[in-house]
């Protein structure tokens, strides 16, 4: 289902770019784009290229994606939409007809391949879908590959945005920074963190809620009763389990929050994310019944 927030991230691609698709970047100043003025906005755009995950890869990017296409569809019925989906290794995804071209996620070449493909459509615009693990090479390098050959102007959407990066993700996340036109975070936090601890400029980062699906509402004392939680305070974590989530920080915080709010129950939703599976089994969704089971 299309995502309420989504059909914001329309107006970044359609609104924010300058004419000079790769801001010039001096070595003893802030790098970033000048004020937008109508001097140096773009025409309007007519042509995106989508770069992430894509279903039926089972993935949080990748349904994020297919709902962005969706929703810059629906805001825009003449926009052509090119889509690039990063396969995972050893993996044969059977893509619906919008993928159009596919880059073998452990493969460098496949990187500046796709970007020689992406210049061939010249697109309007470039949007990443950006998580360091799915790309190749050190925190997901291969990606730079593409970017530093990309002749339109890049809007990257950060899906984590790190406090305490590695030395690899620092300077991934700066090179990525440099090639890109616009930084897209889904909280104010995102903002804070990249201002205050990357000193990467205001102006170039924007701040797009990652939106919910958009579904009739329904009574929650209804659904409570359902599962059995009548009168209970509900915490819910949901969606593919990994290390990466905070579920373990949240177990532990359980005594001293049911102590506060005895009514309190936390719900852990979803299935183990396929990746971990096929590396440990369910050794992680075991480690965290045991932990529960602990308290």
């Amino acid at each position: 289902r299309r995502k309420r927030a989504e059909p914001c991230l329309s107006s970044v691609v359609f609104n924010v770019f300058h004419l000079d698709p790769r801001p010039a970047v001096d070595e003893n100043a802030d790098f970033g784009s000048p004020p937008m003025t109508s001097a140096n906005l773009t025409p309007p755009v007519s042509h995106v290229a989508l770069i992430g995950n894509f279903p039926p890869r089972k993935c949080g990017i990748a349904t994020f994606t297919a709902d962005l296409r969706e929703a810059l569809a629906t805001t825009d019925s003449d926009l052509k939409i090119s889509t690039v989906a990063v396969t995972d290794e050893g993996q044969r995804h059977a893509y619906p007809p919008a993928v159009g071209y596919e880059i073998s996620q452990h493969e460098a070449d496949d990187y500046a391949a796709a970007a020689d493909h992406i210049n061939a459509l010249n697109p309007d615009a470039v949007s990443i879908q950006h998580e360091f693990g799915i790309f190749g090479g050190q925190a997901g390098e291969y990606l730079l590959k593409l970017t530093e050959r990309l002749r339109a102007p890049i809007v990257t959407t950060l899906h984590t945005v790190l406090v305490n990066p590695t030395p690899d993700q620092r300077r991934v996340m700066e090179t990525l920074a440099e090639h890109s036109a616009r930084l897209v975070v889904m909280t104010e936090m995102g903002r804070t963190i990249l201002t205050r601890d990357w000193n990467f400029p205001a102006e170039k980062i924007a701040v797009i809620p990652h939106g919910i699906p958009d579904v009739p509402f329904l009574d929650p004392a209804f659904q409570k009763h359902s599962f059995g939680f009548d009168g209970r305070k509900v915490a819910l974590t949901f969606g593919l389990l990994s290390p990466n989530k905070g579920i373990e920080n949240m177990i532990d915080a359980l005594p001293d929050l049911a102590r506060a709010h005895p009514d309190l129950v936390y719900v852990v939703l979803g299935a183990t994310h396929p990746h971990l599976v096929a590396r440990e089994g369910e050794a992680y969704r075991d480690k965290l019944q045991a932990q529960a089971d602990a308290l």
